[in-house]
């Protein structure tokens, strides 16, 4: 198993026991494809190029909020598995404050099982998302 550099979250913790008990591939895109549609809607007045993620082949948009010293994330993507990556992320890092989703590295998605079923894209894909949404938070906790 891989460490990463701070514990997880209990709910990107439970999210990534939940994809690691999944050996079959085709089983862990359903996954994710069943987190992507319970995403919340995502409004088309953020699709800004300050919230497009860069670096992904498919159209990725992310924000971040201050709610009470939480952050919270809202993000959309018009291919539906990289809409559940989104949705794998917002879900594990939702509410936490700024300064944790800063000390939390990327590399739990080894342990998801994920990185071997994605593209090198799709896999770089995601670590643009994690890193836009690091930057959302760092963002955020400066402007507090």
């Amino acid at each position: 198993m891989v460490e990463t550099s701070a514990p997880l979250p209990p709910a990107l913790s439970q999210i990534v026991q939940r994809f690691a008990r999944v050996s079959d591939p085709k089983q862990r895109y359903e996954q994710l494809l069943s987190l992507a549609k319970r995403l919340e809607a995502f409004p088309e007045s953020d699709k800004t190029a300050e919230n497009k993620v860069s670096g992904c082949a498919s159209q990725v948009y992310i924000t971040a909020d201050l709610v009470e010293g939480q952050v919270k994330y809202q993000g959309d993507s018009d291919s539906q598995l990289v809409k559940g990556l989104v949705a794998l992320l917002i879900r594990g890092l939702d509410g936490l404050p700024p300064a944790e989703v800063l000390q939390l590295t990327p590399d739990f998605i080894q342990e998801t099982g994920l990185n071997v079923s994605l593209t090198p894209s799709r896999a770089n894909g995601f670590y643009n998302i994690f890193r836009m949404m690091q930057q959302k938070a760092l963002q955020l906790q400066a402007d507090s």
